[in-house]
């Protein structure tokens, strides 16, 4: 059975996307929006008050029965506010969608606006097509999902992310047979992507008068660090390289992320202590439990070799990557369904980069990530996506939705 998207409602749709913001820790209203779509295609709705001006929005097209229910899931936060220093003169990256060359700029299309708008189109395309599916068809549009977490001062909800809204929707009934999770990823199949292990390293010294601090540059705590650093980056390889770090052919990675110590306000003084901060990728194939281990024995053997420094870690991230088999039914349907549409099977990929898909696999419910492009990050322009390759995925989603679900 053919199905056709309607370009310019989905362009439309993703357009009033766009126009909501909805950085994380202020996505209530991009919940409401996608209320009022859910009720204009005649959807069950759930709301789900995750906290204070943040909810998700479940929106359930019932099937007849008798055959399995697919969700289509979404963060609705946006990577970037808009507001940063550095973003706003980009037009791409402020909530005014506009097209230009056949593709459409905003913030947020690529990461996950895009996503949202071509699986309400979906069911919009499957519904003027008057097909009747088996299983239900469920829209879960999240909060909080990218990669950022409460640390220090920072606090609150703009902070709270890392699957904060998926975590939620799963334990309040947000479950299916299986997933389909739209994030960006060049029309491949993820069968797997990594987690995250964010971990402190700290190293203390002695808070000191400049006046008073000759001859003891050793005890600053940020000079420590210089050289506890050049021991980190001697481990990272080891870690990146070994064995039980690679995946399908990837191997895992780490990333230096943050240096703390001292008070630019006064520089008087030297650190009592400096912090510096790793972003450890870890794969799906290794327990959260034994990464810890394994970073912390690093931690433990730095304060071996510097003995004066009264080094300490913590571990403060643990967000587990996730895997689905090859010969899963969702992934046999989304082969079928990109070749019908595009003309060849998809490719497959391993990322190294966080989803959602974590915290649904760990309630059962198997997760492929597969989506359009990341979307061009135009110098000029900022944000955007082909709208041909909105088009084309949102029919693939219909028609993966009518080989999982079953038509009657």
């Amino acid at each position: 059975m053919d199905v056709n998207v309607d370009r310019e409602r989905l362009v439309e749709t993703a357009s009033r996307m766009i126009g909501v913001h909805s950085f994380t820790g202020d996505e209530q209203r991009m919940a409401e929006l996608m209320v009022g779509l859910y009720d204009g295609l005649g959807l069950r709705v759930q709301w789900q008050q995750v906290e204070e001006n943040r909810a998700n929005a479940l929106g359930t097209w019932p099937g007849a029965g008798g055959g399995p229910s697919l969700m289509f899931n979404g963060h609705m936060d946006t990577s970037y506010s808009g507001r940063e220093p550095w973003l706003r003169h980009v037009p791409g990256f402020q909530p005014e969608a506009f097209v230009r060359d056949g593709r459409l700029y905003g913030l947020g299309i690529s990461n996950m606006k895009g996503a949202l708008a071509c699986y309400v189109e979906a069911v919009n395309a499957l519904q003027d097509a008057g097909v009747r599916l088996r299983g239900d068809v469920l829209i879960a549009a999240v909060c909080g999902e990218i990669e950022k977490t409460q640390y220090g001062e920072a606090q609150g909800g703009s902070y709270r992310g890392y699957a904060a809204g998926t975590r939620y929707l799963v334990s309040h009934g947000g479950v299916a047979d299986m997933c389909l999770l739209g994030e960006p990823t060049e029309g491949k199949v993820v069968l797997g992507h990594y987690g995250a292990l964010w971990l402190r390293i700290r190293v203390h010294g002695n808070f000191i008068h400049t006046a008073f601090s000759e001859g003891r540059r050793g005890e600053n705590s940020i000079l420590r660090m210089r050289e506890v650093m050049d021991a980190v980056l001697e481990w990272i390889p080891r870690w990146e390289e070994h064995e039980s770090n690679s995946y399908r052919g990837a191997k895992a990675i780490v990333n230096v992320g943050a240096v703390e110590g001292g008070f630019g306000w006064r520089v008087s003084r030297t650190p009592h202590h400096t912090d510096l901060f790793l972003d450890v990728r870890v794969p799906p194939t290794k327990p959260m439990g034994v990464a810890r281990r394994e970073v912390l024995d690093m931690v433990r053997g730095l304060a071996g070799r510097f003995p004066r420094y009264e080094i300490e870690g913590e571990v403060y991230v643990t967000a587990p990557g996730a895997e689905i088999e090859e010969g899963h039914e969702l992934v046999r349907a989304i082969d079928e369904a990109h070749e019908e549409v595009f003309g060849e099977r998809p490719g497959r990929d391993v990322t190294r980069w966080f989803s959602d898909a974590s915290a649904l696999t760990r309630y059962g419910v198997p997760t492929v990530n597969y989506g359009t492009s990341t979307g061009l990050m135009d110098v000029e322009l900022g944000e955007n996506l082909e709208i041909d390759g909105l088009v084309r995925t949102a029919e693939t989603y219909a028609r993966v939705a009518m080989k999982v679900c079953g038509v009657l």
